[in-house]
């Protein structure tokens, strides 16, 4: 039997396997994966239902899709038609499956199983995206477990986009939709003469899409259409469309259709019989390329090998960290869930239900980098070149720009710019190539220059822009977007900026000591003076008696003890906690506000109390339903940081109650409640003001997965990178007697088993190969092997 654990009444973790099995299609919210190489990108929910994208999920959408997370009746569908008496269901709950036996649902790294019978007939449906190729493979497994022969066909069908998403106006974008069906070649074509963005000139209506879709079947179907009419039929649905019932397809093509495309296949198998069928749809730059990729997958089990290919793939990724603790559900998160999302959602697809998305976020993708650096470094790197691209020569970013046309939003949010130096000086750590500062690269509107120097304009930039107080200047909102109208009517200043701003000149600091290079010391002078006065303007201004300020604005203060609504607010404490911005006689005073008003049962409240009617000087913040979101809701990103500084200050348990309150896993155990998937963060978890506190959203699609990530592995298990090697500051939970940690680090495998002391004294000691050190840093090795260390904490 396999290991099943965390089961609800929806599904359970295989931790054999890696996946989350999903027994019933009924969840609470569609249960989702989010498969993408890079470049190609698919989402599918536990109904069968999603869409697919090359590059940019709104700008180069490969199929329609509504969201509708209710019904979650839009996606790509396969159909099974017994020819001896015309009854037909799709393979998937979504469209016609309602008849399905022993359904399961099992999401992994990299693909997605579906699977069940009826009718005496067994399918199983495996999808994936190919680890380099623009195609995604439905692999279809047909099993008769009758007595008697079969005769079956099968049909597939899919509604063609090609170009920007959502093209509501389908009547209008239909004319430029061509398709053509190569018999020889057994795959149907679909282009378009018209890609709803500008040509390179700015010329609108010009573009025409580049690239050919494409959709083959192996073996060659007998059988297609690309007319959505003849497929369904008058005032037809999905749900029982006329060319299941009629049993063929009419094989309408060309510029007249309605631009959707469908396969027929026939499958005949004697009693026991077994046959695979491979459908692919994909995008490629030609019809030769993407002839090429179906004649791949025409070779006699190529398939199979892709398909293992890319799990091996996802394996060899994520197991260059491997953790065991006694909590299981940390596990199964660290080991594979958390860097999955951050990577495959966030990093690479950018899309998932809740927010389709496509667009780079200059401060979001920098940050979900977070997640690769333990295991994928380059993948960092890559993203910092790419946000260093994106900057302008004073400092300023672009807020989130576009892949294939490269522009973008020049929204004032003032913390985007110091990401870059701040996600640079983790990179550092984490590798030690001080090399890479000298990297040129160049800004987005003239001329080039290093890396340092990207890094230090954005300092610079905030630095030039304080108030009278010393304060930074909020411009249109910081990291919360929904603070989105503070500044408008006069000066503003943030508190969490001067504290986010202070941790990015320590970190900067700290990157110069190590690196030295040019005019190095002159910097450091310079920075550490301006961090002293930083924190000394924070403390004398924005204190509040109990805890700090989140802004000053014209028309008064913003998270103060006078407040009527919005009185506390959590990032302006926790990051005063992580980098010591707070003085030792106030740290106690902070804790126990945060303890008293934000530390609710699942998940730390962003502020509170919430907004309950619209604050035009606020921005859209305040529009949001009370408990809705970001207003006073748990915004599980910054939730991870109340974790982080929780254990800055010591506080293991607090840190791991914390955590567990909106741990995913363990919410999922009241899954009617919590309705997110318990296999991946929720970006937001509604507070106490909603009818339906404890509700999750906005899931896969948010920060916190790498946040989560690096809060467990980094802070609570506390093995941490350093310029010198591997840091272990642990802040485990009062209980824990020992947990191990595999993880590389500049090129070395290191296995650390850490003992906890249950009357801990804050010391740690180090054992390296039989070899007894005096501190807590584990020094940097280069070792063909594995280096194996024992701690004591």
């Amino acid at each position: 039997m396999k290991k099943r654990l965390f089961a609800n009444k929806y599904g359970y973790f295989d931790a054999e396997n890696g996946e989350y099995v999903i027994v019933r299609p009924d969840t609470p919210r569609p249960w989702v994966n989010v498969i993408s190489n890079g470049n190609y990108g698919m989402v599918i929910s536990q109904a069968g239902s999603g869409y697919s994208w090359l590059e940019h999920a709104q700008l180069n959408r490969i199929t329609r899709w509504d969201q509708d997370l209710t019904r979650d009746n839009w996606g790509k569908y396969i159909y099974v038609r017994d020819e001896e008496d015309g009854r037909f269901w799709s393979v998937t709950p979504v469209p016609a499956g309602s008849g399905i036996r022993g359904y399961r649902c099992r999401h992994g790294q990299g693909y997605s199983v579906i699977s069940g019978r009826r009718s005496g007939i067994h399918t199983t449906l495996t999808v994936f995206v190919d680890r380099a190729r623009q195609v995604e493979v439905w692999l279809l497994e047909i099993e008769n477990r009758t007595d008697r022969r079969r005769r079956l066909s099968l049909f597939t069908y899919l509604e063609w986009c090609l170009g920007v998403a959502p093209d509501s106006a389908r009547e209008f974008e239909k004319l430029f939709i061509s398709t053509e069906f190569d018999s020889s070649k057994g795959v149907l074509f679909a282009e378009k003469l018209r890609w709803g963005i500008p040509d390179p000139s700015g010329r609108p209506w010009a573009r025409p899409y580049e690239y050919t879709g494409f959709h083959a079947a192996v073996p060659s179907p007998v059988g297609f259409d690309s007319d959505q009419e003849a497929f369904l039929g008058r005032l037809g649905e999905l749900s029982g469309p006329q060319a299941l019932k009629r049993g063929s397809l009419q094989g309408l093509q060309g510029r007249w259709t309605d631009g959707v495309g469908s396969l027929h296949c026939r499958v005949n198998l004697a009693p026991g019989g077994r046959k695979e069928v491979v459908f692919l749809l994909g995008a490629a730059s030609s019809r030769r390329e993407a002839e090429e990729i179906v004649t791949h997958y025409r070779h006699r089990g190529s398939a199979r090998r892709e398909l293992k290919l890319a799990r091996m793939d996802w394996t060899q990724r994520l197991g260059r960290v491997r953790v065991h603790t006694p909590d299981p559900s940390l596990d199964l998160l660290v080991n594979r869930w958390l860097p999955y999302q951050a990577i495959s959602c966030r990093l690479w697809g950018r899309s998932a239900y809740y927010q389709t998305g496509g667009a780079y976020g200059y401060r979001d993708q920098l940050q979900d980098s977070l997640a690769a650096l333990p295991l994928q470094p380059e993948l960092c790197r890559d993203h910092i070149r790419k946000a260093a691209a994106h900057q302008f020569r004073d400092g300023s970013t672009l807020h989130w720009w576009h892949p294939i046309t490269d522009d973008g939003s020049k929204k004032k949010n003032s913390d985007d710019l110091l990401w870059l130096p701040f996600i640079t000086a983790q990179y550092l750590k984490e590798t030690g190539e001080t090399a890479f500062l000298r990297e040129r690269v160049s800004f987005y509107d003239r001329g080039k220059a290093s890396i340092r120097d990207h890094c230090e304009a954005a300092i610079g930039q905030v630095l030039g822009r304080l108030s009278r107080r010393g304060l930074p200047i909020m411009i249109e909102g910081d990291w919360n977007d929904g603070l989105s109208c503070i500044g408008y009517d006069g000066p503003a200043e943030s508190v969490w900026l001067g504290e986010f701003l202070y941790a990015v000149l320590v970190e900067w600091i700290a990157v110069l000591e190590y690196a030295g290079g040019r005019s190095a010391e002159g910097r450091i002078t310079e920075y550490r003076r301006a961090a002293q006065r930083l924190k000394e303007a924070i403390n004398k201004h924005a204190w509040d008696g109990e805890w700090y300020l989140r802004a000053l604005t014209s028309g008064g203060v913003l998270g103060s003890r006078r407040s009527r609504v919005a009185k506390i607010f959590l990032n302006s404490q926790t990051w005063a906690m992580l980098y010591d911005v707070v003085p030792a006689d106030r740290i106690g005073r902070v804790r126990k506000a945060l303890a008293k008003h934000l530390y609710r049962e699942y998940g730390p409240l962003l502020f509170t109390p919430a907004f309950d009617t619209p604050d035009p000087g606020i921005g859209h913040l305040s529009q949001y339903a009370p408990g809705v979101r970001e207003n006073g809701g748990l915004y599980t990103h910054a939730g991870c940081w109340a974790v982080m500084a929780e254990c800055a200050a010591g506080n293991g348990d607090t840190a791991y109650r914390i955590m567990s309150s909106f741990n995913p896993i363990k919410r999922g155990a009241d899954p009617d409640l919590y309705r997110a998937e318990p296999y991946v963060t929720p970006g937001n978890v509604d507070g106490p003001e909603s009818p339906f506190f404890g509700r999750g959203g906005w899931t896969w699609y948010t920060g916190s997965a790498a946040w989560l990530y690096r809060a467990v592995l980094d802070y609570i298990l506390g093995v941490r990178p350093s310029f010198h090697g591997l840091e272990i500051i642990p802040a485990p939970p009062a209980g824990w007697r020992n947990y191990f940690v595999a993880r590389r680090f500049r090129g070395t495998d290191y296995e650390i088993n850490v003992h906890v002391n249950a009357k801990r004294q804050g010391e740690v000691r180090l054992v390296i190969e039989g070899e007894e050190l005096s501190g807590n840093v584990i020094p940097v090795r280069r070792a063909s092997g594995r280096v194996r260390v024992e701690a004591w904490v």
